[in-house]
């Protein structure tokens, strides 16, 4: 495992993903002023993280691989959006059309942007090697 692929530990993406999920949360709470930031992130960010870990759980039991590449970072992506706007309408939290938009790109830019630039340091550290 070359040194820039640290990120392809399973623990540490699925730390990574978490992690992200919680600066969503974090910067979305901070944008509208809300009071008491932890236990505000924490109840703002659990339905996200609830449906962050079904998609790495469909995505290990289905494809038989951790969702450490861009492919299967789209199923962790669309079921952190999906479960985590049901889970936030069950419980009466708010689901505005332009929230689930907002959250829908910030998520993407998280949970598959971390994984496109670690594919592509993969690629340049291999063509390097390659023409050394």
């Amino acid at each position: 495992m070359s040194r820039l692929a640290w990120w392809r530990r399973p623990l540490v993406a699925l730390l990574l993903d978490v992690v992200l999920v919680l600066v969503f949360a974090g910067v979305g709470r901070a944008s509208h002023d809300e009071s008491s930031p932890v236990v505000g992130v924490l109840a703002t960010a659990w339905p996200f993280l609830v449906g962050t870990g079904l998609g790495w759980l469909v995505v290990r039991l289905v494809r038989h691989e951790w969702p450490l590449d861009v492919a299967p970072g789209v199923t962790v992506w669309f079921a952190t959006v999906l479960v985590g706007m049901l889970l936030r309408h069950a419980v009466g939290s708010g689901t505005a059309v332009s929230f689930v938009v907002v959250a829908s790109v910030v998520l993407a830019l998280f949970l598959l942007g971390w994984r496109a630039i670690g594919a592509y340091a993969v690629r340049r550290t291999r063509a390097s090697a390659h023409h050394a």
